[in-house]
């Protein structure tokens, strides 16, 4: 039985599982949850993950939700992935262990909520929020300034490898969210950090063509989402310069 991957593709989360997948080769079934219709709160996908987010997994009667979880699992569980993804060592797992935590509290927080707060509020019917998008885009800047010099200071990937391992991939996921601002926004925001701007490179490269593929609906569908927020707000331009 194939396992089966619930994703929505807007979901960076997963897009980096599903590359993930793709890149290693793993048979498995897509099963799209539209995060914008709120599939995410049927009760069929209840059942999967009661927490009512994306991506989560189902391996027979084995379900797991988190996408670092789920990175780590795959990893582990179906062989030929490369072991680069997830060293056997125990001192390169802790590594890669300690760049995931840090993930969701520092470059998450900044990337995720300066894009809810700028442009996809209103698509679930909230209001922006442009003091939030102000907090959360310094803590983007921090966060970026600590991949460059500290994550990324040893090698092409993070924690000194010479390979991706699966918080490259989710970590470069995360960023490719700020493909939805502006061309002048994003630039301004990631062109400082050459390290990370060559690191994001190397990581599509490394997952070609599976990268481009999967992100191709974030890349359609930011015409749109800009175009509704300013019919309703105005520019969607970010006016503060950190």
């Amino acid at each position: 039985m194939a396992l089966k991957v619930y994703v929505d593709r807007m979901s960076q989360p997963s897009r980096a599982v599903l590359i993930f997948c793709k890149v290693n080769g793993i048979d498995f079934e897509e099963i799209r949850v539209d995060i914008l219709k709120n599939q995410q709160y049927s009760p069929e996908y209840k059942a999967i993950n009661p927490m009512y987010q994306v991506p989560a997994i189902a391996d027979g009667r084995f379900k797991l939700f988190e996408s670092h979880a789920i990175l780590i699992y795959i990893s582990c569980a179906f062989p030929g992935v490369a072991s680069h993804w997830y060293p056997g060592d125990l001192s390169k797992r802790a590594k890669i262990h300690s760049v995931l935590d840090w993930h969701h509290s520092n470059l998450r927080r900044g990337a995720a909520g300066l894009i809810f707060n700028t442009l996809l509020a209103p698509i679930k019917g909230l209001p922006l929020n442009l003091h939030v998008a102000k907090e959360s885009e310094q803590i983007l800047i921090r966060s970026l300034s600590k991949l460059e010099r500290f994550w990324l200071k040893d090698g092409r990937f993070l924690v000194g490898s010479s390979q991706p391992s699966i918080a490259d991939l989710s970590l470069v996921c995360e960023l490719m969210q700020l493909e939805l601002l502006s061309e002048e926004d994003r630039n301004r925001i990631l062109s400082p950090y050459k390290k990370v701007v060559q690191w994001m490179e190397d990581t599509k490269r490394a997952t070609a063509p599976h990268f481009d593929e999967v992100h191709r609906v974030l890349f359609k569908a930011k015409k749109g989402i800009r175009e509704s927020v300013a019919t309703q707000f105005g520019k969607p331009e970010l006016k503060s310069k950190m």
